[in-house]
């Protein structure tokens, strides 16, 4: 699992126990997850389809650095699936694990499913192009 982002707690993240609000994280996970599956797929037109079982598992409080690992678990014809792990930056305890978040590419004009002709074999091989890229 890659971990790509991060993102700062602040004082309007937080809910009336002045912890992270389970629905702001849940926003971050789907912007994060998207964001994830349109580099993967390079496109931009895709919709959350299905986000699976959310688990939350530790608090996250004011001033809390979180990241956000993702990774691909599966590529349909017309869809990704992936799953998406929060953690607190310091101390690496996770904070919520949202699995099998699904989107589906769509044609812009229709809306409707179109084919992206990704397999998850040459998403591995674009992903491993690019740490080595990075790692000049």
């Amino acid at each position: 699992m890659r971990f790509l982002s991060r993102r700062l707690v602040m004082p309007n993240d937080l809910n009336y126990a002045n912890s992270l609000f389970g629905g702001r994280a849940l926003e971050w996970i789907d912007e994060e997850a998207a964001i994830y599956a349109i580099c993967q797929l390079e496109t931009n037109c895709l919709v959350t389809k299905h986000i699976g079982e959310i688990s939350f598992e530790s608090a996250a409080m004011q001033g809390d650095v979180v990241e956000f690992g993702l990774e691909t678990k599966k590529v349909g014809r017309t869809s990704i699936t992936v799953t998406c792990l929060v953690r607190n930056k310091a101390t690496k305890k996770t904070i919520c694990l949202a699995d099998d978040i699904v989107f589906v590419q769509v044609d812009a004009e229709t809306r409707l499913p179109i084919p992206h002709g990704k397999t998850l074999e040459v998403l591995e091989q674009q992903t491993k192009v690019e740490i080595d890229t990075l790692n000049m």
